[in-house]
């Protein structure tokens, strides 16, 4: 699927991540990209460095991690819901109250890499299972109908924002 949604399959609020994917190229491809860049820009990392805020109050790079994980895990599972017809409401979360609920302080790095590496590759499997005609369904988010490829495009834009936040905050 290489179709970027229009405008209406998304809200004014989730075009701030889904205009940072790429105008061209294969969704299923960026994302295993995406993901390939994540664990390569994580993986050689110390303990020390992944326990680094930028500023204080701030997320450390491993609660950075973890709520990539966690957003992919429930973005996927929304993606899930869109693609198989729930018509159902799908609430939004809290991102901060997720992160603090969390507590990926108390594990290591690598531990939190492994998570990602394990969710995003579940991600990246039903990805793969849909049918091109999925891709224009809808589901309800917010009150707001949003397509499949909405949401796909969602998940990478997403991580695109928090990468550039690592590379220029982070990891400067």
């Amino acid at each position: 699927m290489n179709q970027r949604p229009a405008q209406g399959e998304y809200t004014e609020f989730q075009s701030r991540y889904i205009t940072l994917v790429p105008p061209e190229g294969e969704l299923s491809v960026i994302l295993r990209e995406q993901t390939h860049e994540v664990l390569t820009l994580l993986g050689g990392l110390t303990e020390e460095q992944g326990a680094s805020r930028y500023a204080p109050g701030k997320w450390s790079i491993k609660e950075m991690l973890g709520h990539l994980t966690d957003n992919d895990r429930i973005m996927s599972y929304r993606l899930l819901c869109f693609a198989r017809g729930e018509q159902a409401p799908l609430p939004g979360y809290e991102e901060n109250d997720y992160a603090a609920a969390g507590a990926f302080d108390r594990f290591t790095l690598q531990e939190l890499i492994a998570h990602y590496r394990i969710v995003r590759e579940s991600t990246l499997a039903l990805v793969d299972s849909l049918a091109e005609d999925f891709y224009a369904r809808t589901g309800n988010f917010g009150g707001t109908a949003m397509s499949v490829r909405a949401q796909l495009c969602l998940i990478i834009g997403h991580e695109q924002h928090h990468l550039r936040i690592l590379r220029e905050r982070y990891l400067k």
